[in-house]
């Protein structure tokens, strides 16, 4: 609880910047006034806790599920690229910038703070350096070249201030060094909690980071060195998570949709750092835009066709056919009970078993206490997403932005065993990645990893690698937006073009729009009467190059002419 009220303190102060240059006044407060206490030094890292969004907040989503620049979820209309011309200014560029200098001043400032413990100290250090790092791990991932800053800038800085970028490699080298400086010294302090930061968190950062660095290394640079460097540190890092004995995969199938749809996450071995919310103090929408009244986005016919059968082979890409119900509420109306049946557990954790579509809505959850009022769901693609929906909270607040209170996860197990699958795969270590798949394999109830010879890999990689991907994909569906960022390190783009790959914009299989009460109107089927669902209704989404990065917002040219901009843009 304290927490949450000091993340909401945080974003009411008025420590904002524009630029890389901040020129409010308030360095002699925070110099002579501020950093006077430990206390202090902890009220002010708390605005740390706002970084990862987790769900969101209020009628936000965060970096889970509403995320539709991918080939895992498909919304009517298109979702297109998030940049289509050189904007004025950039978010992502400014706010970074802002936290990095936050970072900075605590730095310049902490030897000045009389802490009882040197270890406590240390922490601080550890904790701003690690909040540094992650800020400029995320401007290279968004804009390539980027400035490395590692103090609070005056305008003497002329060389960085008006200088050109500085390239990528460069940056990441110096961050990763921050992240690891973290790993080293923040000690014990805050080691048993799992909502603060503490070493295993950042553990889980550097294994994230190390991952992306490493793979687009191999796949962007050609930098086989400096690939082998970044996934064996990757590698490093999580299994000093794994081996930790703190951290246990949750169990089963159910345990695995557990991780997302808590009232409290308190006692889940898995996570390492979630947040809490509270409704009437912290909340968030994901529910809402999972199951509310409004059509909400569904899961793509080529997600759809990433899931195994249970013994771990290749499942019949045209085995995804409906039927209609025979019993019940389901009678007469499409299911996919027996796909689900077959097929790898987690996609049954992931939608439901009945195809909800305009002229077809469905009530979830029905009959639960509260569901009184329930409205029906329908789904852009026929296949509705319930991993994220608490059956137990009443309608009144699973359909409003403003009540969602299931707890988010941030870094939890399953992506860190995944990041040490992949990193050993693209090393050549099969026992390794199978070892690591293995874990995820078995929590979910279905057999071990086999090397399928899948004819769907259009990635040109090994059948090992393209397994582990796979592996990837169907345990983090709809989280932390990673299909689009691993496309982006696989260097692997391309695959949401629609016009190249057209399964993305595509959904279920609908036997008869007469006898399956289609709404032509409303929705589109690829045979005319029948077919599978197509969101896509006019435009192409269109790849090019120039899209694994994101332009240079024209604002920090016309400040900085000498900052260039990125290819194409």
């Amino acid at each position: 609880m304290k927490k949450i009220i000091l993340s909401l303190m945080a974003g009411m102060v008025l420590f904002t910047s524009c630029d890389l240059l901040n020129n409010d006044p308030y360095d002699s407060f925070t110099k002579s006034n501020f950093f006077t206490s430990e206390t202090n030094v902890e009220m002010y890292t708390n605005y740390f806790y706002n970084e990862f969004s987790a769900y969101g907040t209020g009628g936000a989503s965060g970096d889970f599920y509403f995320n539709t620049l991918n080939d895992n979820q498909a919304v009517t209309g298109l979702s297109t690229w998030g940049f289509k011309n050189v904007p004025a200014s950039d978010g992502t560029w400014s706010a970074c910038y802002t936290e990095i200098r936050r970072a900075n001043i605590l730095l310049e400032n902490i030897d000045a703070v009389p802490f009882q413990k040197e270890a406590d100290k240390q922490y601080y250090i550890a904790l701003a350096r690690l909040y540094r790092g992650w800020q400029h791990f995320c401007l290279v991932r968004k804009f390539g070249d980027c400035y490395w800053v590692d103090k609070t800038l005056t305008k003497a800085d002329e060389d960085i201030l008006y200088g050109p970028r500085q390239n990528r490699n460069l940056v990441m080298d110096n961050l990763v060094a921050d992240i690891n400086f973290a790993v080293e010294n923040m000690g014990t302090k805050n080691a048993d909690s799992r909502t603060a930061y503490n070493v295993h968190v950042a553990n889980a950062i550097k294994s994230r980071v190390c991952l992306f660095e490493g793979t687009y290394a191999k796949y962007h640079l050609k930098d086989n060195a400096r690939a082998e460097k970044y996934l064996n540190e990757a590698i490093a890092a999580s299994e000093a998570l794994i081996t930790a004995g703190q951290f246990k995969l949750t169990p089963g199938a159910e345990g695995y949709r557990a991780n997302y749809n808590s009232l409290d996450l308190a006692g889940n071995t898995e996570m390492i750092m979630y947040k809490k919310y509270v409704v009437g103090l912290l909340y968030h929408a994901t529910q809402d835009y999972c199951c509310g009244s409004t059509q909400t986005h569904g899961l793509s016919k080529s997600a759809f066709n990433a899931y195994l059968l249970k013994d771990g082979t290749l499942a019949d890409p045209n085995d995804d056919h409906g039927v209609l119900g025979t019993e019940g509420y389901d009678a007469g109306k499409p299911v996919i009970y027996h796909l689900l049946e077959a097929r790898d557990p987690r996609l049954a954790q992931q939608i439901d078993g009945y195809l909800g579509y305009v002229g077809n809505g469905r009530v979830r959850y029905e009959g639960m206490p509260g569901q009184e009022t329930a409205a029906e769901n329908t789904v852009s693609t026929g296949y509705g997403i319930t991993k994220f929906d608490e059956p137990v909270t009443p309608s009144k607040f699973r359909q409003a932005t403003n009540g969602n209170e299931t707890d988010g996860p941030i870094f939890w197990l399953a992506e860190i065993v995944l990041n040490a699958a992949e990193a050993y795969a693209e090393l050549g270590n099969q026992a390794q990645a199978k070892k690591y798949v293995d874990m995820l394999r078995t929590r979910a109830g279905m057999e071990g990893l086999k090397l399928n010879n899948d004819p769907a890999n259009n990635m040109g990689v090994s059948d090992l690698i393209w397994e582990v991907r796979r592996e990837r994909r169907v345990e983090l569906m709809f989280d932390l937006n990673d299909r689009y960022w691993s496309l982006i390190r696989w260097h692997q783009l391309d695959k949401l073009d629609t016009q190249k790959y057209p399964e993305q914009t595509q959904g279920a299989w609908i036997e008869s729009a007469e006898a399956w009460n289609v709404d032509l109107n409303s929705v589109v089927l690829t045979e005319g009467d029948h077919g599978y669902i197509e969101c896509r209704t006019k435009d192409h989404r269109i790849f090019e190059e120039k899209h694994y990065l994101a332009p240079i917002p024209s604002g920090q040219a016309t400040l900085n002419p000498q900052i260039g901009q990125n290819p194409g843009w």
